[in-house]
């Protein structure tokens, strides 16, 4: 957790130094709900998730320099530089997306889930969505399917409490967005997202659920994001006093007080920890700024011709 934070805090300052361009959503205090599914996921598991999705896929082993060289359009990227921060790409790690569209990977999501299914994979499929996302017509669509057919799939809200800059109290009736599951009787309950541990257990329970063919669930992981919706969001819809609120529960700061208390560590391995993160980081962007920029014959030949670029057939 302590890596994907720093890690997304030095594209921050690349983004201000307009070496990352585009949008940039940064994942900074929401790394347990990532951090909690690690743990509960074999090898065969899926993850699909939106356009917040710089540290997934460093999570399911993928190289964090070709991470940070996609976000800087490099050609060692994971797409090339084509994909760029909302579109991540990685399907030999089981990380399919990164997806631009609001709530579109949620019928995704379970169509992967239908192919393990269909092909009898073990394998589930963890489909991330935001509580904006959650208010998207095709969601209901996706669990009712997803549940009439009981496929392996669990639907994770990583609720952070605001679509952009609209408080989830403003987007419907009730502010209890796991109560969208009780209308197709699929197991769906709130989890504290800001605890890796609590997420484990929630998505260990889920996960096996669907392994063993009993279908899909909804987790209404209450989180929070430290930084605003995206690099350009002034975050006039919340007040510093609210951002350092939650701040006293900083899931890395829960974790560090834990690691203290229990004598896991001495403070002298924690200092170590935190410089070979620093020097990680340092690295992937030493990697990215060095590499180069991809020929632009490649954008036309991804677009006209993928004879030359079998890999874009499955990317």
């Amino acid at each position: 957790m302590l890596f994907w934070r720093k890690f997304e805090d030095k594209l921050a300052a690349l983004y201000i130094q307009q070496k990352v361009r585009g949008f940039l959503h940064l994942y900074n205090g929401q790394e347990a709900v990532l951090a909690g599914a690690l743990h509960a996921m074999n090898e065969n598991d899926k993850m699909i998730t939106a356009y917040r999705n710089h540290v997934q896929p460093i999570g399911l082993g993928v190289d964090p320099k070709r991470v940070m060289a996609e976000l800087l359009g490099k050609d060692t990227g994971t797409s090339r530089g084509m994909g760029g921060s909302m579109h991540i790409f990685s399907p030999e790690h089981n990380f399919y997306g990164g997806h631009g569209i609001v709530g579109g990977q949620i019928p995704l999501g379970a169509g992967l889930a239908f192919a393990d299914k269909y092909f009898e994979r073990d394998g589930v499929t963890l489909t991330y969505f935001g509580d904006g996302a959650a208010r998207q017509g095709s969601l209901h669509e996706t669990f009712n399917m997803a549940i009439n057919w009981k496929l392996p799939v669990v639907f994770i809200c990583e609720n952070n409490g605001y679509a952009m800059g609209t408080s989830v109290e403003r987007t419907a009736n009730h502010d209890d967005i796991w109560k969208l599951g009780l209308g197709y009787e699929m197991p769906c309950g709130p989890v504290d997202g800001m605890n890796p541990v609590k997420v484990a257990e929630a998505m260990h329970e889920a996960i096996e659920r669907a392994r063993r063919g009993d279908g899909p669930t909804l987790l209404d992981i209450k989180t929070y994001r430290y930084r605003g919706h995206s690099m350009s969001d002034a975050q006039h819809y919340r007040t510093k006093e609210e951002v350092e609120e939650y701040r006293k529960i900083d899931p890395i700061s829960q974790v560090l007080d834990v690691i203290k208390a229990k004598k896991y560590a001495s403070d002298d391995e924690i200092k170590a920890w935190d410089k070979e993160v620093k020097e990680k980081v340092a690295e992937c962007q030493k990697f990215a700024e060095e590499s180069p920029f991809p020929d632009k014959q490649l954008l036309y030949d991804i677009v006209y011709d993928q004879e030359d670029y079998p890999f874009l057939k499955h990317r």
